[in-house]
């Protein structure tokens, strides 16, 4: 009794010695610093099916289809289920466990030689059957709440999976509205590339004309004919990269083994959606990353809990029943049985294995802790500088698109003073290379402001409803 007294007082010692994990420091700003026209003051839920802030249906009915049969979202849901299924593994072993066994024999004895026995029970010829059926149990009685931490623990790793799913899921929606975006905008400078061939086709049946006439010398159709060689083969390398695109784009969504033309590219570019001015407390509710952190401290401090749980006794009960029958000649017997135990173990030289595991569950604890710090820092820093280059790129694209109308209208007028000989080639081309990388400027602008929103409504936790881990296990 005064072993078991020491050995319980060693281990709330040992216990009080030991640090516990620290709160986590999630200070952020209240607001994000990047400018207000970045987002606007919309509903915030628009961020559960972000995609369809663009209104663009191809692009709605991609990602939805890719959320249900694409590999990598079915792939997420099995680690989810296997997550599920090793959680629950672990709470199971905390009731009681037994198993049922049986067995039959039955013997046929002949006696060669000596005397024949033939006393009922002690025969020493004949047939004899035996038979038992027995159910074992062993049970850990929990009177120090180990159950309740491996649950902890269970629970925040099933929190942690579940924001993984959400976070491949969501990862895929933007990789292929990225992908989508990418391969609008390579539509749009094939599409330009061929009007240059045109042009350039224009141009050197006016320089044909010129010279014909003596109004201009032959090398000006033979400059105009290697720009339009140029072009040409800028629209070849532009329509093999369109092609390889569309079918990145099919193997994202799941059909990798569909023809090109299942995915409309249309060459245009749609307007850049509002985004919602999500503050930083709603952010830390949505974003998967986060939410994994968060959950992964929880996870950490039920298992520290349970290492610390460790220097205590435990108590294990085993009842059993057994039936058993044994046949012979001149002779059967049958039996029932029960019997019940119990047993106590307590950590004595085990001890500084124990402290060692402990401090070890501590650190890993730290680090789950420091992990979580990182993941909310980092959620607001990509938040906010994907709003603040969103910003940049709308003012972008609104000055690109004035200059290239202004472009557009000198081009026009050039052309038409070349056909009228009043300028020389090298203006008109002057003008029209103006307004080419003016237009080009303006459609990679576009089609990178589209991107940068996708980007956006990502580092804002898009594409899934904010459901807080710890605000929820806080309030139970």
């Amino acid at each position: 009794m005064r072993l078991a007294t020491f050995v319980a007082g060693l281990a709330c010692l040992t216990l009080a010695a030991c640090a516990s994990a620290r709160k986590p420091d999630i200070t952020v700003p209240t607001a994000f610093e990047a400018p207000q026209s970045a987002a606007t003051s919309i509903d915030a839920t628009a961020l559960d099916r972000w995609w369809t802030q663009f209104n663009d249906p191809v692009l709605t009915a991609l990602i939805e289809d890719a959320l249900v049969r694409a590999p990598d979202s079915r792939s997420a849901a099995a680690r989810l289920v296997e997550a599920r299924a090793t959680s629950s593994n672990a709470l199971i072993a905390f009731l009681p466990q037994g198993n049922a066994a049986g067995s039959t024999r039955e013997t046929h004895t002949t006696q060669t030689s000596g005397t024949v026995v033939t006393i009922p029970g002690f025969s020493t010829n004949g047939e004899s059957t035996a038979s038992s059926a027995t159910l074992n149990v062993s049970w850990e009685v929990d009177l120090f709440g180990r159950i309740f931490a491996v649950g902890k623990a269970a629970k925040g790793d099933t929190n942690q999976a579940q924001a993984s799913y959400e976070g491949a899921r969501a990862s895929l929606a933007a990789n292929i509205a990225d992908t989508y975006f990418l391969a609008r905008g390579q539509a749009i400078q094939l599409e330009d590339a061929r009007e240059t061939a045109r042009i350039q086709r224009g141009l050197q049946q006016i320089a044909n004309v010129r010279a014909e006439r003596g109004l201009g010398s032959s090398s000006e159709a033979d400059r105009v004919a290697g720009d339009l060689a140029q072009a040409e083969g800028a629209a070849a390398s532009l329509e093999a990269e369109l092609k390889a695109t569309r079918r990145t784009l099919l193997v994202l969504v799941g059909r990798g083994v569909d023809p090109l033309a299942s995915i409309p590219t249309p060459a245009s570019v749609g307007e850049i959606p509002p985004v919602p001015a999500t503050v930083p407390g709603e952010l830390l509710a949505r974003r998967p990353d986060v939410r994994q952190a968060e959950a992964g401290v929880r996870s950490a401090a039920g298992r520290l809990t349970y290492a610390k749980l460790a220097f205590f006794p435990t108590f294990t009960l085993t009842p059993g029943i057994g039936l058993s029958r044994t046949e012979q000649p001149g002779f059967e017997s049958s039996t029932r049985n029960w019997s019940i135990g119990a047993g106590v173990t307590q950590p004595i030289l085990s001890i500084p294995r124990l402290l060692q595991d402990l401090k070890a569950q501590n650190a890993r604890t730290e680090q789950a802790v420091i992990a979580y710090e990182k993941a909310v820092q980092t959620a607001y820093g990509e938040a906010d500088s994907a709003l603040t280059r969103l910003d940049a790129d709308r003012r972008r694209v609104g000055l690109l698109s004035d200059g290239a109308l202004r472009a557009e209208r000198a081009y026009d007028a050039s052309r038409v003073r070349y056909a009228a000989g009043l300028d020389d080639l090298t203006t008109a081309l002057g003008a029209e290379q103006s307004w080419r990388a003016t237009r080009s400027a303006l459609t990679s602008a576009q089609v990178q402001a589209l991107r940068r929103a996708v980007q956006t409504y990502k580092a804002l936790g898009g594409g899934w409803p904010a459901t807080p881990v710890l605000a929820k296990q806080e309030a139970r």
